[in-house]
C-alpha cells in the first residue's frame, strides 16, 4: 500500500491519482469470490467493485496513519486512545 501511495505522489506526471490507482488495484487487493461467481449480475458486480475502490482509495489517502508503527503498537498492546 505504501508503494501505491508513493506512486500517487507522482500523479502530476503519471495522472494516477489515488482514485485512479484504487480503481485499478481494488479488484485485486480486495478480491471477492462472490463477484467471480456466476450469480452476480453486471450491475451488482459493478457496485461491489465501486465499494472496493472507495475502500482502497481511503487506505491510500491515509496510509501513513493506518500503517504507522505507533498505531500498530497501540493495536497490539490493546491500549486506549491514539494521540
Amino acid at each position: 500500500m505504501r508503494h501505491l501511495a508513493r506512486l500517487a505522489d507522482y500523479c502530476s506526471i503519471t495522472n494516477m491519482h489515488t482514485k485512479n490507482l484504487a480503481i485499478v488495484w481494488a479488484p485485486n487487493l480486495l478480491r471477492s469470490k462472490q463477484i467471480e461467481s456466476a450469480c452476480f449480475s453486471g450491475t451488482a458486480a459493478f457496485m461491489e467493485v465501486r465499494i472496493q475502490s472507495v475502500v482502497v482509495e481511503f487506505i491510500l489517502n491515509h496510509v501513513d496513519v493506518l500503517f504507522s508503527s505507533k498505531l500498530s503498537s497501540v493495536i497490539r498492546d490493546g491500549a486506549g486512545e491514539v494521540l
